[in-house]
């Protein structure tokens, strides 16, 4: 191997697929990230055997090559190379000599013949999904599931992709709170309906590549027990949870007819601060409003950390009034993922679930956005 690449693709090649090394492993070859010439570019590649990045960048190739280098050393490495327009990678014995400028590194090599087969796309796509309404989707769903230290049941640590009638809808859940991103998804086959179950550690990762660089679109493509999500130069593949997702759309109140309409960052603010006050078991505020009030009142107490009452104005009056408690963080959670500068929150009674939806003239960052929430019980 002897490649010629900018310092800055070498840069955004090793730093995307860092993403997917493995930590501390039986398999040493999964710390390390593969190396692969090819006609006028390099591919880089990284697997822990749950997620797998592919990443290729233009370079000058002179002789081609396959190597596995320490993935940690390298990450770390390509962060402090000196600032000059290229870096020259050389295949020497067992190392590989990295010249940047005056500089001169030498890696020692893994060996590639025990580096793992990475999945890869094979079938048509499924479809193609607005990047930027995919990073949404995660950003606005992910954020619900439970992590896996946290449960033992693996469908409450995903994030479900469900493609139906032109839209991919993204949903996730811990058991007290759902939510839903639902997006178009350009190209999927008429009458085609498959769902996809993802780590949401995983889809977070998703989110974090594809953020990094621009591209107008991300193709799905899915084989037996993996998704692929390719943009731009990179695919990153996942496998999936093989568990049922629960029935989400079932969950979904379809009747409360008490909406309590609020302006976003105004209430936001006001449960942050009340949150302070919450008993620290259940974390609960109480929301309290009276038929046709302009006022929403939120209030928290408990004997270690003392009382909080506050008024948060009402866009428009209640027909009917209520009074419920939510775990603070919930609520918060949602809030602040959103951008419309009004929510509305449904509600029907203290022990129903409400749901929480943009209102007003909506962003568009907010379409297709719910979530569900469970109430607290107070004693």
């Amino acid at each position: 191997m002897n490649v010629t690449l900018r310092r800055e693709d070498l840069e955004f090649g090793v730093r995307t697929v860092s993403h997917a090394l493995g930590g501390r492993t039986a398999m040493p070859i999964l710390s390390g990230i593969r190396l692969i010439t090819l006609n006028n570019e390099v591919e880089f590649a990284a697997t822990d055997l749950e997620r797998a990045i592919r990443c290729r960048v233009p370079a000058q190739v002179e002789s081609r090559g396959t190597v596995v280098l320490p993935g940690q050393v390298l990450s770390q490495l390509v962060g402090r190379l000196p600032e000059v327009p290229e870096v020259r990678l050389q295949l020497l014995d067992a190392q590989v000599r990295v010249t940047c400028g005056p500089a001169i590194f030498e890696l020692p090599i893994l060996p590639a013949e025990d580096y793992p087969q990475l999945p890869e796309p094979t079938t048509d796509p499924l479809g193609k999904i607005p990047t930027n309404q995919l990073l949404q989707a995660i950003a606005q769903t992910a954020f619900a599931a439970l992590k896996a230290s946290e449960t033992t049941r693996l469908a409450l640590t995903g994030v479900d992709i469900v493609l139906k009638e032109g839209s991919a809808k993204f949903a996730a859940t811990n058991g007290y709170r759902l939510a839903i991103k639902r997006v178009p998804i350009l190209g999927l086959p008429d009458r085609y309906e498959g769902s996809f179950l993802v780590d949401a550690g995983i889809m977070t990762d998703v989110h974090r590549v594809l953020s990094s660089f621009a591209s107008e679109n991300t193709t799905l493509y899915a084989e037996p027990g993996q998704i692929h999500f390719q943009a731009g130069p990179v695919t990153f593949s996942s496998r999936l949870i093989q568990e049922q997702f629960p029935d989400f759309e079932r969950v979904i109140p379809k009747d409360n007819q008490i909406g309590l309409f609020l302006p976003r960052a105004e209430f936001l603010e006001t449960l942050r601060r009340t949150e302070l006050f919450a008993a620290e078991e259940s974390g609960a505020v109480t929301l309290r409003a009276t038929a046709q009030a302009t006022n929403l009142e939120v209030s928290a107490a408990s004997r270690e950390r003392g009382k909080s009452q506050e008024v948060v104005e009402l866009i428009r009056p209640p027909a009917r009034g209520i009074e419920i408690a939510f775990k603070a963080e919930y609520l918060v959670d949602a809030l602040r993922r959103m951008e419309s500068d009004q929510v509305a929150l449904w509600l029907s009674a203290p022990e129903r679930a409400g749901l929480l939806e943009p209102a007003g003239n909506i962003a568009p960052a907010d379409e297709g956005f719910i979530y569900v929430c469970m109430p607290v019980r107070l004693l």
